[in-house]
């Protein structure tokens, strides 16, 4: 069995350098995890933040499931994080430095299980967003240009 992508947040990787990726596990419920089987979660806004030696996810925004009851989620609800204390201690003392957050990339299946891959980011300015647009679009003639040559 592999990983099977739920979503993904893009948006983060425009908004943030990200320095480095942590892999955690996070608390369920089984009809969030049945709305998640449908691709109905949404990481946009989403971030991490340490409480009592704790890591949670806050506005992980999974849709109610369609076929459930009253006893279905809240679909904004914090979630807790699966991490090892180690894990927990070094992110929470990187993240007290300036400027650090932790973010989620993505949410996917892994062996059955959702997982959620953290980065710890720093937040861009203007001028390097702008930065990252020309380098794409000089990427994207690049890739045009090779396209043409090759049909010619």
């Amino acid at each position: 069995m592999g990983e099977k992508l739920i979503c993904n947040n893009k948006k983060a990787w425009h908004e943030y350098f990200i320095e480095e990726k942590f892999e955690a596990g996070i608390v369920l419920t089984g009809t969030e995890v049945k709305s998640l089987r449908m691709g109905r979660g949404n990481l946009n806004d989403a971030f991490a933040q340490f409480r009592g030696g704790e890591a949670f996810l806050n506005n992980l925004h999974i849709s109610p499931y369609a076929f459930g009851n009253r006893e279905n989620h809240d679909p904004d609800q914090m979630r807790k994080l699966l991490l090892h204390k180690r894990e927990i201690v070094k992110l929470f003392s990187r993240i007290r430095e300036q400027g650090y957050t932790l973010i989620p990339l993505r949410l996917y299946f892994k062996e059955g299980r959702v997982k959620v891959e953290l980065g710890l980011a720093k937040g861009k300015k203007m001028y390097d967003k702008r930065e990252d647009l020309k380098k794409k679009d000089h990427q994207r003639d690049i890739a045009q240009a090779a396209k043409e040559h090759r049909k010619g």
